[in-house]
């Protein structure tokens, strides 16, 4: 696992290799990633929006932006926390992510960047 804390706000990522969805030798390699966002801040925040840049090695970086997480804006009071796991396909099996996501402090309408720490994406067939 790896995070990144910025204003309070504390975002942890696990990665996982799903073998059996991904096929080496066709050139196609799955990733999830379990997201965990922990509001210890003193204020009440809404995720608005992500931008994740998406690193398959050998490629140029390609960049991803949305409303929200898997559909959902999130409202977290202090204290409060969200999960959610989504996914990555890969063509060389070798990448990285890292992004941010755009929270709004409910109170004053404040717009916080809030960093997605950088976490690699490693097929098995490279830890031999």
């Amino acid at each position: 696992m790896i995070t990144a804390i910025t204003e309070g706000i504390v975002v942890t990522v696990e990665v996982t290799y799903q073998a059996e969805f991904s096929s080496p030798h066709q050139h196609h390699f799955v990733f999830t990633y379990k997201v965990s966002i922990e509001n210890k801040s003193p204020y009440t925040i809404q995720l608005l929006r992500r931008k994740w840049e998406i690193s398959d090695a050998g490629d140029i970086p390609k960049i991803v932006e949305g409303d929200g997480v898997i559909g959902q804006q999130p409202i977290l009071e202090p204290g409060d926390s969200h999960h959610y796991v989504s996914g990555c396909n890969l063509k060389s099996g070798l990448g990285k992510m890292k992004g941010l996501y755009y929270m709004e402090k409910v109170l004053d309408g404040k717009i916080i960047e809030v960093a997605i720490p950088e976490f690699h994406l490693i097929s098995p067939i490279f830890n031999n």
